[in-house]
Order: C-alpha cells, then structure tokens, then sequence
C-alpha cells in the first residue's frame, strides 16, 4: 500500500499534466478573451427579431453562433481545467466564478433565439432549406429544437431562465467545494499499526486493501466526516432538486425526470426497463455475494468487505506506462486508426495523471478543441489501468465526433457518453482474460470482472432508484432531510445486497459523497451504457471488421441522430430488455466460473 506523502502541484513533473497552453497560453491571454464575451453576445442579439427575414440571415446567424461557442468553450475549458488542479486555489475558483456569471448573462442575451426559431412556421423553414443547402446543416438541431415546442417559454421568460443558470449551478458548486476543497479526513491505521493518509481520492484504493483492518478503519473514519457535515450535503442535494423541479415546471413537464430524459430524447421507458430489469434479476446479485462471504472466509460480510479482490494478485503494482502499453493491446480489435488518435493523446498531454494536494477527486473526459481533457487520479492499480481505458474510450468518442461532424452536431448527448467508455473497459477485460492461462489470475481477473457488473450495472441501478425517488419525494412536497436521504439510501442498499451482507449504518450516507447526484439523471447511463458496451464489444469481437465499422461510425456521430436511433445502427435496441438481459445473464456465467475455479 502507498503510504507516500501526496505532492502539491508545483510538485507533479510536467510531463504529467495535462497541456492548457494550446486553448490559451497565459492566464493574461485567457482573460483577453474573456473580456470579448460581452461583445460577443451583442453581436448576435444584433439579429434579435430578423432570424425569419431570409434563409441566408438565418445561416449568418447560427455561423456566428457556433463560432461564438468554439471561443466561449475554449474560455470556459482553461478556467475549469484550472480550477480543478487545485480546487482550494482562490485565484482559479475566482475564474471559474466569473465564468459562470458572463455565460449567464451572455445566455440572456440570446433568449429571443428558441423563441424566434420556433416562430417560423414550418412552410417558410422548407422554402429556407429550399433556397439555401448550408442550412440544412442545421436541420437536425432544429428540428430537435422545434419538436420541444410546448416547452419552450417567451422571449422574456427565456431570458429570466438564462439569467437565473448560475443560481442554479450554485448547489453543485457548493457541494463540490465543500467535498474536494474543505473536507479534510484522518490518517487511517492498518493492522500493524501503520498511518495512511485519507482523502477523497484515496479512499476506494484503501477500501481495495486486503488488510481488514485498514479497510473499517477506512470506512469508519471516511463517514464520520461526511456525517459531521451530512445536513450541510443535505441542503445542497435538495437545493439541486428544487433547481430541477423549477425548471422543469416552468417549461411545462409534468415532472424532473420526463424533463431530463426529453432533452437527449430518451423513452422514460428505457429508466424504468433498466430499473424492472435489474430488479428482476436480484439473485444473481444475491449469489455473487454469497459466493464473496464463503471464498473471503468471512462469518458476515461487511460494506466493508466488498471492494478487496479476494485472490492475491489484487496487489500487483501496474504503473501508468504499462497500463498505457496494455490498453493499446487491449484496443487493437479497433483498428489502427482508433489506435494512433490513443498514442497521440498519450504523447500529447491530454492527460492530468496523479492526484496532488487539492486536485478534484474522480476521473473524467472533458470534450474540448484542438482535443478533449482527461483527468485522473491514477493508482499503480488493476483499477487505474480500467479507469485510464474508460476515460480515454470518452475521449476518442469526443475527438472523433468533433472530428466528423459540424459543430452543431458535434456533442453527444449523455445517454451514448457511458458507451464508448465502457465498450473499452469489456475489451481491456476480454484481452487480459485471453492472456492468462493461471487459473489463479483467471479468477483474479473474473473477480474484477464481477466487480464491474456489481458496481455499475447493479449499484448504478440503485443509484438511478434513489435519484428517481429522492426526486418523487421532493414533488410530493417532502424536504430532502439528511434523515429522509439516508432512510431511502439504508432501504436500497438492503434490497440489492441482501441478507448475506451486513448492511453497516454509516453506508446510509454513502449518497452524501456521491457528486453524481448533481448531473441530473445521469447515473442510469452508466448501467444502460454498460449493456450497450457488453454486448458492442462480444460483436466487435466476434464479426470483426463489419462490426468495427459500426462501431466507428457510431463513435463519429456525435448527435447526428437521436441516441436510440444510433445505437440501433451499431447493433444494439435499447428500447427492449434484451442487452440489459444478455449482460446480467454473463454476470450470472462468470459467478459459477469464479465459484468452480476456488473451489
């Protein structure tokens, strides 16, 4: 285990960080063009009431538009990435904030846009495509936008919804300065009495330990801090809430989650499906962990126990350079070209790899021009090498839609962003199972294999439960207490681990650290993606080239179509139970394998 001082930032090489000087080279530049953004939002509110006049004023306008977005992007890119290098540095929180402040104010100057564009009536639209082709660059967009007609307000409201975004982001913002920037937690002992430092970062590479000791005292210490702080979380989740029940009343939705789903065009069915699904195949789960409880020799099975890897191997040291080596091996089913996009991000600094003092927990992929962003917070660790194929599989997706598409059409919405992601992750898995012939490292391998089924299809489900019914309280007019939050926590927590766990009280506020909870029903992707990816990957590995075809395709689509639409041209429905299925079905497969080869 690392006990190892964790550096500033001053102290992380150079070639670890990621490279910010291609969006601006100086703060002093970044600030240049931050203060161009008022003029920017002056030069389109110049075609406030002519967006109806011609088809070619129409095109003017939504050029300007997106070149407007490219530099705005850009501005908020380099203050963001900034702020997260070291979120207790005041001079960056400072541009972040005042971000946040000019795109409000810049977002009202545009709320004529919907309206106007709504305003045109359909057969004076068809004569503009008609008259001008380059428009029909932009059908897609605003077709999508014309088809959420009921739901988009007038002019003046539009622009009072612009102008309260930054209130509405300030939940979010609290919470995480609260999490990454203030919260301090104690070393931690393990069974010989040795100190661990704790943080955010830290904490599900302690709880990976097979010290048990190490890893209660982990657990215990880790929600004693969130519990001290637990009402402060409290009103900031249900601050989020309101937020979302406040905008989705106004635009006329009957409720947060028809409102959120409506903007990427997702069926509520699809969240429901995936919820009745896994709920309907509970057993499985039930079993893994009755397999875990025999196999780590356990009397009872504590939230503590679950994370540990049961066979040895769980302590092999995978440094970032090889993990590197393996995900490109682990890719090569993709083609080469797939491959040398990775080998450039990989030499070019796309990446923030290790965690320093104040750095933003977690990991992720952030879509940017010349190229996306990808923050880590890399362990020597089986996981580190998975979460390095996750980010990167966000970030070739981002790169190669920016790539093939026009701008209008270049961001894919939420519901397709756990995809790529996670296709790469079942193919790193599948690589590595093909490379060993020790059934020692085979069950090593399935473990964590089991692992990802556990936390993503089942404890993401749960995730997705809990913000659907924290979100049904709130507009049943309940106040989201931090004693309600972690009743209905506590509850899902005993209904999908079950009774072979113990289901220990601190695991009620696990939902106080989880920052997903700002992202507006967005967890649910992660199971619905992980289907999507099992089942993207077996057909890539199976059909080869054809399938690779599909699959590239689909990553270079960006939103040129609705997320079901190309999903069902890579291969996969997920309007049925089918993926969702064939995926827990696997899960069940590879616990007898794991079972038969302890045994």
């Amino acid at each position: 285990m690392n006990t190892e001082k964790i550096k500033t930032r001053a102290e992380v090489a150079v070639e670890d960080t990621w490279d910010l000087s291609v969006l601006f080279p100086s703060d002093d530049d970044w600030r240049t063009a931050f203060e161009k953004i008022p003029a920017l939002g002056d030069s389109l509110a110049a075609y406030r009431g002519r967006l109806s006049d011609s088809a070619d004023i129409l095109l003017s306008f939504l050029k300007a538009s997106d070149a407007a977005d490219l530099s705005l992007e850009a501005i908020a890119q380099y203050a963001s990435r900034k702020s997260d290098e070291d979120t207790a540095n005041a001079k960056y929180a400072d541009m972040r904030g005042k971000v946040q402040s000019a795109f409000a104010e810049y977002g009202s100057k545009l709320s004529f846009v919907s309206p106007e564009l709504l305003a045109i009536p359909d057969e004076r639209l068809d004569g503009f495509y008609e008259a001008c082709p380059a428009l029909s660059e932009y059908r897609r967009y605003l077709d999508t936008l014309r088809r959420r007609r009921a739901h988009i307000l007038s002019d003046a409201e539009e622009r009072i919804l612009a102008a309260s975004a930054e209130l509405a982001s300030a939940p979010e913002n609290i919470y995480s300065m609260l999490q990454n920037a203030d919260l301090r937690f104690p070393d931690v002992t393990d069974g010989d009495g040795v100190a661990h430092p704790l943080t955010a970062g830290s904490y599900i590479t302690l709880m990976h330990s097979p010290d048990r000791v190490l890893r209660e005292n982990t657990f215990r210490s880790f929600y004693a801090v969130f519990d001290a702080v637990k009402n402060t979380c409290a009103a900031a989740l249900d601050a989020q809430v309101r937020a979302l029940m406040f905008k989705a009343r106004l635009r006329n939705y009957p409720d947060t989650l028809t409102a959120s789903l409506d903007r990427t065009e997702v069926p509520i069915e699809v969240y429901k499906n995936l919820i009745e699904t896994v709920r309907g195949h509970m057993d499985a789960m039930h079993r893994y962990l009755a397999v875990r409880q025999k196999k780590m020799g356990l009397d009872t099975l504590h939230m503590y126990d679950i994370y540990t890897p049961i066979v040895s191997e769980s302590d092999r040291c995978i440094s970032f350079a090889e993990a590197k080596e393996t995900v490109l091996e682990a890719l090569a089913p993709l083609g080469e070209d797939y491959l040398s996009i990775l080998r450039g991000g990989f030499q070019s600094r796309w990446i923030d790899v290790y965690e320093n003092v104040g750095k933003r927990g977690g990991a992720y992929s952030s879509g940017a021009r010349p190229h996306p962003y990808v923050l880590l917070n890399h362990k020597d660790t089986l996981d580190g090498e998975f979460t390095l194929a996750h980010e990167m599989g966000h970030a070739l997706h981002s790169y190669l839609s920016a790539k093939h598409q026009p701008y209008v059409n270049s961001d894919y919405v939420i519901f397709v962003a756990e995809v790529a992601s996670t296709c790469n992750e079942v193919l790193l898995m599948k690589h590595l199972l093909s490379k060993t012939t020790d059934k020692k490292e085979r069950a090593y391998l399935i473990n964590y294999f089991l692992e990802q089924f556990r936390t993503t299809l089942y404890r993401q489900t749960m995730f997705a439960e809990f913000e659907w019914e924290i979100n049904r309280r709130a507009e049943a007019g309940e106040s989201l207490t931090a004693e309600l939050l972690s009743e209905i926590y506590y509850d899902l927590n005993r209904i999908y681990y079950g009774e072979h766990m113990e289901i220990d009280r601190e695991i009620a506020l696990e939902w106080s650290r989880v920052s997903h909870f700002y992202y507006n029903f967005y967890v649910f992707q992660y199971a619905t993606g992980f289907s999507a990816a099992v089942a993207l990957a077996q057909r890539i590995l199976s059909e080869g080239a054809p399938a690779v075809s599909d699959y590239l395709a689909f990553l270079s689509s960006g939103s040129a179509a609705d997320p079901i639409t190309l999903l069902q041209r890579a291969g996969v429905d997920m309007t049925a139970p089918t993926p969702i299925v064939s995926a827990l079905s696997l899960f069940d497969e590879l616990i007898t394998e794991f079972d038969t080869l302890l045994s």
